[in-house]
């Protein structure tokens, strides 16, 4: 009896925050047209299907608020339960209104500890050359603080803990008031993006002995409800970026800052 021998084509997995709309959506809707199979998640569940309903392709939707731990937790386990990933694109973020205290951590709670945390989590998950890509934004380059702070910022052996340490000391001067004094920045939105693309680097030498890339892409300024009618660029123009840095091949850079492909300064 002739023995026929089956090869199982691999069909990459790529995961998602926040991709119920804008960014995320399209970013989705791409990588699915490149052959991905897309977890695209959303806070509810319900919007998470919603979002799927409306690509075509392998898409499955799962719930994932990225500032709860017990949610990040469910999603982990899911993740399991369907394999290893490809890809994770830590797109989920929020811009909110006014200025203090609260609304600097509630910022830092979903715009640089949930992807930090998402991201240690689903470790275990990752294929051993996966690519990690954060959504960042030009609003946080190391030009928003003050000379000294950047230094800090800047040190190319910046570890985690000293990281985490520069975060705290930002709410604790905004609750003081005297943040602009310090050098920080008067914009939770802005110091999240900042801190985001220092986490990036500090989690691509953590992984330098891997095949795991960790790149920070910026979309510029993109027609979302979070950018507003008035943006300069589609979301399938500020996607584009994102996909690209989700496919890169092996030996790509990691622990840049890019848009449009291209190396940025942060």
């Amino acid at each position: 009896m002739a023995c026929y021998l089956v090869h199982m084509v691999h069909v990459p997995t790529a995961l998602v925050t926040g991709g119920n709309r804008g960014l995320g959506l399209e970013t989705s809707k791409q990588l699915a047209e490149q052959g991905y199979r897309v977890l695209l998640t959303a806070r509810k569940l319900e919007d998470a299907e919603r979002a799927a309903h409306e690509l075509s392709g392998n898409i499955r939707p799962l719930a994932l608020d990225v500032t709860d731990r017990e949610s990040t937790a469910a999603l982990v386990h899911e993740v399991a339960q369907l394999g290893r990933l490809d890809a994770l694109v830590n797109n989920a973020g929020a811009s909110l209104r006014g200025f203090n205290a609260d609304v600097a951590r509630d910022t830092l709670a979903t715009n640089f500890f949930g992807p930090m945390q998402l991201t240690d989590a689903l470790l275990p998950q990752l294929t051993e050359d996966a690519r990690v890509v954060m959504v960042s934004s030009r609003m946080g380059e190391l030009s928003v603080l003050g000379s000294k702070l950047r230094q800090r910022f800047a040190q190319a052996d910046l570890a985690r803990r000293a990281l985490l340490d520069l975060v705290i000391e930002f709410v604790a001067a905004v609750e003081r008031k005297d943040h602009q004094r310090q050098g920080w920045p008067g914009n939770a939105y802005s110091m999240s993006k900042l801190a985001l693309n220092a986490l990036t680097r500090v989690l691509s030498r953590e992984l330098r002995s891997t095949g795991v890339r960790v790149n920070a892409v910026c979309p510029g300024w993109v027609r979302t409800r979070m950018g507003g009618h008035s943006a300069t660029r589609t979301p399938e123009e500020g996607a584009r970026g994102i996909v690209w840095a989700a496919m890169l091949p092996a030996g790509g850079p990691t622990g840049g800052f890019f848009r449009d492909g291209a190396a940025a300064d942060w």
